[in-house]
């Protein structure tokens, strides 16, 4: 029996809506991964980009559980010596909402140059409004 290798040329791409309101950061993020890396498909392999797009609206309106809103943080660093800031989840989400979810999504990805590639199909929206209508987003049920 032969094992089935996706071709890059063999792919076919779909596009996904994901509404983001009253839902949980983590339980999401493992969702979009692997509609990213392309695990709901058949043909998934491995070390090929079989992953979809995917677009995610209302951003901003993303639930944590537990005390995680106040004392999880985010640490940024600028290269500079003393220069490391510590950022909790109320204040990323007044003034980026997006960053929350693309770091859990990055979290979730193989650490390689593929999943770079993976990432790229992420659009991530703070509110209800998209520019990819065109694409005819299908809704993705979470």
């Amino acid at each position: 029996m032969k094992s089935y290798l996706a071709k890059p040329e063999q792919i076919q791409r779909r596009w996904y809506l994901i509404d983001a309101s009253d839902q949980i950061l983590g339980r999401l993020a493992v969702k979009i991964a692997d509609v990213l890396r392309g695990r709901r498909k058949p043909t998934y392999t491995p070390h090929v980009d079989t992953g979809d797009f995917v677009v995610v609206i209302n951003a901003e309106k993303i639930k944590l559980t537990g005390r995680k809103e106040e004392d999880k943080r985010y640490m940024f660093y600028t290269g500079w010596m003393g220069n490391e800031k510590y950022l909790n989840v109320r204040e990323i989400r007044e003034k980026k909402p997006e960053f929350l979810l693309e770091h859990a999504v990055k979290g979730m990805m193989p650490k390689n140059r593929l999943a770079d590639r993976m990432l790229k199909k992420l659009k991530v929206h703070a509110g209800p409004e998209h520019p990819h209508t065109s694409q005819n987003p299908a809704l993705l049920e979470t």
